[in-house]
């Protein structure tokens, strides 16, 4: 079943916004956080260790996750917990995870 959107005119800007979302997506280092997302929130000291990184790389990744809205996060006390934005997220990775399987 396909997406009644691709067949709709789409302004550049759009496609423009677009492309830059795939840029996210090509660093394989923010797919790896976002698919540690994908099982629970988390924070930057668990994540950094799920993935055997430091801190200040994760961070780094998370700022600009956060701010192409794939991630949000929440505070708690000194702690900020970060998780996929909205189902779009995980839809994304699932179906790139598929493809990739075939």
């Amino acid at each position: 079943m396909k997406d009644n959107l691709i067949h709709q005119a789409i302004d550049e800007n759009s496609l423009y916004d677009l492309a830059e979302l795939f840029k996210v997506f090509g660093d394989s280092t923010r797919i790896r956080i976002l698919y540690t997302l994908t099982h629970s929130e988390l924070c930057v000291q668990e994540i950094a260790d799920e993935l055997n990184m430091t801190q200040s790389a994760i961070s780094h990744q998370l700022r600009i996750l956060k701010q192409m809205s794939l991630v949000r996060f929440r505070r708690e006390g000194k702690t900020i917990y970060y998780s996929l934005a909205d189902d779009h997220v995980a839809t994304i990775m699932n179906q790139g995870l598929e493809h990739v399987c075939e």
